[in-house]
């Protein structure tokens, strides 16, 4: 589901590249908002929505990632983004009043307790993902970096700087909340001491200090010490999963990089988001399975009677799936010489399937639907162990306390059974008393 925060936070500090100070607010945004940008600093306020068209795409940029729109910058969003995207924050202002987001300690440690002390609100939206459909790979003389397709978002990166200072690293991780909080996010950034004084040379790493930067010598991090043993390796993920949250929504697929760096990372993301526009998004396709639905519906064993709900078009129609097998507790009392499946549990099935779509419109937070009518009913064929109902559901009339919705189920494509209902909504906490 969408997420944002529950109240505003603002932190502050210095800026790793160009050492100015700044306060950065973060407030909460509604359904379907996305995440923008606003630098309160310039007349105007002016804003930059995430997504792939206010990437500054400049190769030359290569120890950060910078948005702009309309020669407005903000400069240095990865570990920013990162913690946005680990944490799985869909829609958020961000106001700032210089040109680049606090450094902080180097990690996005400090941004997730910032949005964890905010708190976090779901709404009964599902969050917009895109899933890789088809490997995508890029590389320079450097590095490589490859995406290729997988249920999950993971990355595995292999840090190899061809340095005593720094040995071969390689991790890989399963990008999931818990996972990220505790083994990505407070790792820092770092250079090399023989990089530092040419990045300053280049005009950047003017706020970066000891305790922001690792800054890796013969006899390890000068004046710190190193969180974990492959911190470094670490952060190089931090990043992969702060710039490709650059899409402006989530990502699925597995990540193979070596040697790669910010660069090579933006340049996955225009893949990406290449191969997202020449294939259907998933915003309005967005499949339901059991443990999105027990979110959203208040019905349990035996009575939640849908199994997945799948092709949602948000606030008009989708379809849903019952699987019938002999194991419903139902056929041990009804006919059970030959078993059928009850007719009013069909109907139920279908004013579930319904209860989602209706539910995920974004029109209607915090609220549950209940049955006020059913009207138009017709039973055309018996449904038995090993059918499987496809529930089809449109939403005719959608009103600020009701639903009047249409449904069909078939079994290999014959209807079996149709019929009108009309749903109130009513708080969810209804449910909790």
């Amino acid at each position: 589901m969408q997420k944002t925060i529950q109240r505003a936070v603002t932190v502050s500090g210095v800026g790793l590249h160009t050492g100015e100070s700044t306060s950065l607010t973060l407030k909460p945004a509604k359904v379907d908002q996305g995440i923008c940008f606003y630098r309160i600093d310039l007349p105007g306020q002016p804003s930059i929505k995430l997504e792939p068209s206010s990437i500054l795409k400049d190769s030359t940029v290569s120890r950060c990632s910078i948005i702009e729109k309309n020669g407005v910058r903000v400069v240095t969003v990865e570990h920013l983004l990162a913690a946005l995207n680990g944490l799985g924050i869909d829609n958020l202002i961000v106001e700032l009043n210089g040109p680049e987001v606090p450094g902080l300690d180097g990690s996005s440690l400090e941004f997730v307790k910032a949005i964890e002390s905010a708190g976090i609100e779901e709404f009964q939206v599902p969050s917009r993902y895109f899933e890789i459909q088809q490997p995508i790979v890029v590389s320079n003389e450097k590095g490589s970096i490859m995406m290729v397709p997988s249920k999950n978002f993971e990355v595995s990166y292999t840090l190899d700087y061809d340095s005593p200072l720094l040995p071969i690293q390689t991790v890989t991780f399963d990008i999931k909340r818990e996972i990220f909080l505790q083994d990505i996010a407070p790792a820092r950034t770092f250079c090399l001491e023989s990089e530092a004084k040419e990045i300053q040379a280049r005009g950047l790493g003017k706020g970066a200090t000891e305790k922001n930067t690792l800054v890796i010598s013969d006899k390890g991090p000068l004046g710190n010490t190193y969180r974990f043993e492959d911190e470094c390796a670490r952060h190089k993920v931090l990043d992969i999963v702060g710039d490709l949250f650059l899409l402006g929504l989530g990502v699925r697929g597995k990540v193979y990089a070596t040697k790669s760096g910010h660069s090579l990372n933006r340049a996955l993301v225009g893949l990406i988001d290449q191969q997202q526009r020449n294939s259907v998004m998933t915003k309005s396709q967005r499949i339901f399975d059991i443990d999105d639905i027990m979110k959203i519906l208040p019905h349990r064993y035996p009575f939640l009677l849908v199994d997945r709900v799948i092709e949602v078009e948000r606030g008009k129609k989708g379809i849903g799936i019952k699987n019938v097998t002999i194991n419903d507790g139902f056929f041990q009392g009804h006919f059970p010489g030959k078993p059928v499946m009850p007719g009013v549990l069909m109907i139920e099935a279908m004013a579930q399937t319904a209860g989602v779509v209706v539910l995920t419109s974004g029109e209607h937070p915090g609220k549950v639907a209940l049955f006020m009518a059913i009207d138009a009913v017709k039973f055309r064929k018996v449904v038995i162990p090993g059918d499987q109902l496809i529930m089809e559901v449109e939403i005719v009339r959608d009103r600020e306390r009701t639903a009047q919705v249409k449904g069909v189920a078939k079994v290999d494509g014959e209807v079996v059974i149709e019929a009108e209902m009309l749903f109130s909504y009513t708080d969810g906490s209804y449910m909790k008393n």
